[in-house]
């Protein structure tokens, strides 16, 4: 597996993260890091036909989850190499076979964008927690959910309902939840007293419109190797189950 990282910066994250990769799985492109200044930049893998590209803020390629970082993205350069219809599948296409004919708020849409997302992270985490400890991935969604259900306004949101969660969307919010769970589930990462649960709780009740069981239980069943059809209708249902409604078959 050829590394190569481009400008001034550390290297030995993604030495450490190739070195358990390889321990199960290989990629045909080389990749090439991109560590740019921008401390927000967050990290995403782009494909080529040449090659794959890791692009990651120097803040983050030098903080305690480097390695992780860089081995979750490796997982999905093997699966768009694998061509997994997780990372093939159109999310446009989905959202257009899903949503004919509604208008959906923006903001929903771009739920819908999250949740395809959350898809295609399950399956690379399939690949990362074959090949790598999970404790630290644990702790992120911990320290993340925690955040997203820490401040909490000072009056009602409504009348007779108290939101529990913050400032970030409690619909989007209980759904990161239920992926968060379903992730740590299908990898034994998590027992039932862990405090994920509890903050699972607060989020699911800040959006009682939200289906929390039905996305966990989603997420956490995703078939290991689905076709592309039977992948692309379990997209579109997770779609008009969040929107709501009904719209024409994936097929």
């Amino acid at each position: 597996m050829d590394i190569r990282v481009q400008g001034p910066g550390p290297t030995s994250p993604f030495l450490s993260a190739r070195d358990l990769f390889e321990t199960e799985h290989d990629l045909s492109l080389p990749v090439y890091v991109q560590l740019r200044d921008d401390p927000d930049e967050r990290t995403w893998a782009g494909h080529y036909d040449d090659r794959h590209v890791l692009n990651i803020s120097r803040q983050a390629a030098s903080s305690a989850m480097a390695r992780e970082l860089a081995l979750h993205e490796f997982a999905h350069m093997a699966r768009h190499e694998q061509e997994h219809p997780s990372h093939t599948q159109s999310t446009e296409e989905v959202l257009y076979l899903a949503l004919a004919g509604k208008s959906v708020e923006r903001r929903k849409l771009a739920h819908c964008y999250q949740i395809a997302n959350h898809m295609k992270d399950i399956y690379a985490d399939d690949i990362t927690l074959a090949v790598g400890p999970g404790e630290k991935l644990l702790s992120y969604l911990e320290s993340s959910l925690a955040m997203a259900v820490a401040d909490r306004p000072p009056t009602p949101a409504r009348p007779g309902h108290e939101r529990l969660s913050a400032s970030a969307d409690p619909e989007i919010t209980a759904v990161n939840a239920a992926f968060a769970l379903a992730l740590t589930e299908r990898h034994d990462l998590v027992d039932d007293d862990h405090r994920l649960y509890d903050l699972a709780r607060v989020a699911a009740m800040d959006a009682p419109g939200v289906d929390f069981e039905g996305f966990k239980r989603r997420f956490r069943e995703l078939a290991a190797d689905p076709d592309s059809s039977g992948y692309r209708q379990v997209l579109v249902d997770a779609t008009r189950d969040y929107v709501g409604g009904e719209g024409p078959a994936a097929d």
